[in-house]
């Protein structure tokens, strides 16, 4: 009987040491970019209070503080405040990122707290919330809002509490598809969306079409020339769009729209 040549009998040709040793090469170089994510993602920089959070007139405090859990505390330097406004980071986001907006929001009565969570991930602890709004909300319209990942969080705790809350603000965040914040019993929840003009990260559609999912009063307004890095101080973001404007305008806007935001919930 004729004996079949070695492939033809099925067994897989051997590399040649020069195919060998790219592969090696190839193989290392992954398990290295693995390896640096993994880093990246459970070794979090430091969290550093007023670095980079300095507002032109601003009168804020900031201060880290430990309980209840890991969070930056911004206050009116008068100790006037008569709004909490509780911050939801975006992913892999640090807290001190969004130290400008309560440092900008204290001239207005709001104290903000931005609660740390386990790898800068506001899906880990959603109920993040509920203890910050016990120890400092009693008295106060409390506020709960969020960038991105850190919206859609937001946006399910809101769903399952909106009787503790005055009001909700969305930072090129919707909520997901299996949430919905639309009226019940008569009540309707102030919502505000705010949305980057060039955003890259979130997508302008499923932000709108989020607004389904919403109360009938949401209010959506576009940041004119932004982009999803402006809502936060952590620098330019991949995959975001390019902007038409300097971060201060940008800024200027979203505090603007959250000021008034804020003032049409006190007249009610």
């Amino acid at each position: 009987m004729t004996q079949l040549p070695a492939k033809a009998q099925g067994q897989r040709p051997r590399l040649s040491p020069r195919a060998r040793v790219w592969l090696a090469i190839f193989l290392a170089g992954f398990l290295g970019y693995l390896l640096a994510l993994g880093i990246g993602a459970a070794v979090r920089p430091p969290l550093v209070v007023g670095q980079d959070a300095a507002v032109q007139g601003a009168q804020a405090r900031a201060t880290l503080q430990t309980s209840p859990g890991t969070f930056l505390d911004i206050q009116p330097v008068n100790g006037q405040d008569d709004t909490l406004l509780v911050f939801y980071s975006g992913g892999l986001v640090r807290p001190q990122a969004y130290e400008w907006l309560g440092t900008a929001l204290a001239g207005r009565g709001v104290r903000t707290v931005i609660p740390a969570f386990p790898l800068d991930l506001a899906v880990t602890g959603i109920g993040r919330a509920d203890a910050l709004i016990k120890q400092f909300g009693t008295g106060k319209r409390v506020i709960l809002a969020g960038h991105s990942l850190g919206g859609a969080m937001a946006a399910q705790y809101a769903r399952d509490h909106r009787a503790q809350l005055a009001g909700l603000i969305l930072m090129g965040a919707y909520p997901a598809g299996n949430v919905s914040l639309r009226d019940s019993a008569g009540t309707s929840l102030p919502v505000l969306s705010l949305l980057a003009e060039h955003d890259g990260v979130a997508d302008a559609a499923e932000v709108r079409d989020g607004l389904t999912r919403l109360p009938t009063s949401a209010r959506l307004t576009v940041i004119g020339g932004a982009v999803h890095a402006f809502f936060g101080r952590y620098g330019p973001q991949q995959g975001d769009g390019v902007p038409t404007v300097t971060r201060a305008q940008a800024e200027t806007q979203i505090v603007a729209e959250i000021g008034a935001f804020l003032d049409g919930i006190r007249e009610q």
